[in-house]
């Protein structure tokens, strides 16, 4: 019997300069949700004495890569040695091995190299499991060694591949750095592959486990619901992978009907809705409002009701805050107009491209805006659309 942590894309020190307008309380748990999510994970690895953990790539987040991060996992993997607890870890596209780690990392850490190897461990109960796997030396590597991995016919054991990289349904020549398809990874005969790379949760095959466990907290928007890692048990004959949640902070999307009239009672509509989410946690949201009457409110009220719910969470335990509010009133012929304009940029991608382009070639604005591969081109639609039928309102 064995029993290992999965997970993957720990992201440390990731930025998050897009929310410079948060209060001083929630900016310091934004950035220091992912190191309180790999606590959690390492507190767990301890309490259920699991025999080793598998990083599967991204523990840091490209240039931003802190000495206070390489301290952070260092204190972790130390808590770790104390109980006897391994650690295996790759490096993918966001961390590879040109950048350079500058601290020591304890002896029970393995770190594998850009070549792939394969690492033996006889765990506290005489359970022999081999590893495979290696790091990203670059960035963006073209190199595709899944082919480069060993079969696990030569040896008795339990066989884990580690993989940082993108699955894929297509069979043939490989376009993209590091993908794969369920074949390449069935003709290794591993009872387990951790993969790593995808931010989603996904079990890509039940027979021969194979899984990504998901980034282990969310960044925004496109990252929403539960985040964590996997614990496996078992043995030879069979693995189980079950979802442990560690998240400190969750991204979430969500829709209220209401018969509220006027700012006040809009506000507090919203908050009622806040309270009822309010004991599961820390959480950002994207709320969309559906006001089932036709007495609208002006901008500059909503407005203020976006401040007033905003400010009322700077010093809330577990803070909700609506990031992102859009109110929608019962008038036909908004709605009408704002469909048409949704439908408009949704078969013209290049509209929305093109204002994009724009924007994120500005200097001024440039700093102040998220990633582009990370905006959630759907939720700025319906942005823009919420905002349309504000301004047909005058």
């Amino acid at each position: 019997m064995i029993k290992f942590i999965h997970c993957a894309d720990l992201h440390l020190d990731s930025p998050f300069k897009s929310r410079h307008y948060l209060s001083p309380s929630i900016l310091s748990d934004v950035k220091q949700s992912a190191y309180n999510s790999f606590r959690k994970i390492v507190d767990d690895a301890i309490k259920e004495q699991v025999d080793f953990i598998v990083i599967a790539g991204d523990l840091f987040d490209q240039n931003n890569r802190t000495l206070r991060a390489e301290v952070f996992l260092r204190e972790q993997f130390l808590r770790l040695q104390d109980e006897q607890i391994f650690v295996y870890i790759i490096h993918g596209n966001h961390d590879p091995l040109s950048v350079g780690v500058h601290t020591v990392w304890p002896e029970n850490v393995t770190v594998f190299s850009d070549k792939v190897s394969t690492y033996q461990l006889i765990t506290k109960n005489g359970q022999v499991v081999y590893l495979h796997g290696f790091s990203y030396q670059k960035d963006q590597s073209y190199e595709n060694k899944i082919d480069e991995y060993p079969e696990s016919t030569g040896n008795k054991g339990i066989h884990i591949g580690v993989l940082h990289g993108t699955y894929s349904q297509a069979s043939g020549v490989k376009q993209r750095y590091t993908e794969f398809n369920i074949e390449d990874l069935n003709s290794k005969l591993y009872h387990y592959w951790a993969l790593g790379h995808i931010h989603e949760r996904a079990m890509i095959s039940e027979l021969s486990q194979v899984h990504y466990p998901g980034n282990i907290q969310a960044r925004h928007f496109k990252e929403k619901g539960e985040k964590g890692y996997l614990l496996v048990e078992g043995d030879e004959s069979k693995l189980q992978a079950s979802f442990k949640p560690t998240q400190y902070i969750r991204f979430e999307k969500a829709v209220i009907e209401t018969q509220a009239k006027g700012k006040h009672a809009l506000y507090e509509a919203i908050q009622k809705f806040k309270d009822s989410v309010r004991t599961e946690g820390k959480a950002f949201y994207q709320l969309d409002v559906y006001v089932k009457h036709d007495e609208i409110l002006k901008q500059d009220e909503i407005n203020q009701v976006i401040q007033l719910i905003q400010e009322y969470e700077e010093n809330q335990t577990n803070f909700i805050f609506v990031e992102q509010l859009n109110v929608f009133f019962d008038q036909d012929s908004e709605v009408a107009l704002a469909n048409e304009f949704n439908d408009d940029i949704l078969q013209d991608e290049n509209i929305l491209e093109e204002a994009l382009s724009d924007l994120y070639m500005n200097p001024k604005a440039n700093r102040f805006l998220e990633p582009f591969s990370d905006v959630d081109k759907q939720a700025l639609i319906e942005r823009g659309e919420a905002i349309l039928k504000r301004r047909m309102r005058g």
